[in-house]
C-alpha cells in the first residue's frame, strides 16, 4: 500500500483510523493513570509533582506533537469514512442493514462530533493555561488547583460526564472495530477482544467520570 492509498483510498482510510484509534487507546492508559493519582488524597501534591515534569520535559514535548497528529488524523479520517457511508448508502439499504447492528456503531459519527466538542472543551480548562504559564516565563500554575475551581461547577460536571458516556460507547465500538480492520476478526479472537474493550471502556471512563464528581462532592482535599 502506497503512502496515497493509506490516506485517500477507503481501506488505508480505514487502516489509519485503526492505527490512529489505538494509539489513543494507550494515551487515555496513560492520561488516565496520570489524573487518577488525585485519588491519593494528599492535596495534589503527586499529581502536581507528575504534571510539572509531563509539562517540562521536552521528550514529553516532542511526543505531544505525534499525539496531535494522530488525533487530528483521526478526526479527519472518521469524518471522511462517515460521509462516504452516508453518500453510499440509500435509505431503504441503510434500514435493512441496520438490523444487526448496535445503535453505537450507526452513531458513531455524532458520538465522534460530541468528544470534539468535549475536547475543546477539555484543552481550554487544562491544556492552555499549562501551556501560556510554560512558555511566558514559567509562571506558578497548579492543576490541581485549576481542576477544584473548574469542577465546582455543576454544570462543567454534567457536560464533562456527558463527554465521558460518549466516550465510553465510542471507545466500545471503536476498540473492536480497529482490530477487525488489522485482520483480528475471526470465532477465536472476536469474543477476546470484545470483552477486553468492554473491560477497558468500563475501566477508563469510570476513572475520568470520578474526577469531576470527587472534586464537586469535596471528597479529596
Amino acid at each position: 500500500m502506497t503512502w496515497k492509498q493509506l490516506f485517500f483510498s477507503s481501506i488505508g482510510k480505514k487502516f489509519t483510523m485503526s492505527l490512529t484509534g489505538l494509539f489513543l487507546v494507550l494515551f487515555l492508559i496513560i492520561h488516565a493513570g496520570i489524573n487518577s493519582s488525585i485519588f491519593l488524597n494528599d492535596n495534589g501534591k503527586t499529581f502536581t509533582t507528575i504534571g510539572h515534569f509531563m509539562s517540562h520535559n521536552w521528550i514529553v514535548r516532542f511526543l505531544e506533537i505525534g499525539l496531535f497528529s494522530g488525533l487530528i488524523m483521526h478526526i479527519i479520517q472518521g469524518f471522511v469514512l462517515w460521509k462516504q457511508n452516508r453518500s453510499a448508502r440509500p435509505i431503504p439499504y441503510y434500514i435493512k442493514q441496520n438490523r444487526g447492528s448496535t445503535w453505537y456503531s450507526r452513531s458513531m459519527g455524532i458520538l465522534g462530533t460530541l468528544l470534539l466538542i468535549f475536547l475543546v472543551i477539555h484543552i481550554a480548562h487544562f491544556f492552555i493555561g499549562t501551556k501560556i504559564a510554560l512558555y511566558s516565563g514559567d509562571k506558578p500554575h497548579s492543576l490541581y488547583n485549576e481542576m477544584k475551581e473548574v469542577f465546582s461547577h455543576w454544570w462543567i460536571v454534567v457536560i464533562y460526564l456527558a463527554g465521558i458516556i460518549a466516550l465510553f460507547w465510542h471507545l466500545i465500538h471503536g476498540f473492536q472495530s480497529a482490530w477487525q480492520t488489522l485482520g483480528f476478526n475471526n470465532k477465536k479472537y472476536t469474543p477476546i477482544i470484545k470483552a477486553i474493550g468492554i473491560g477497558y471502556s468500563v475501566i477508563i471512563c469510570t476513572l475520568f467520570a470520578l474526577m469531576p464528581v470527587a472534586m464537586f462532592f469535596k471528597w479529596l482535599n
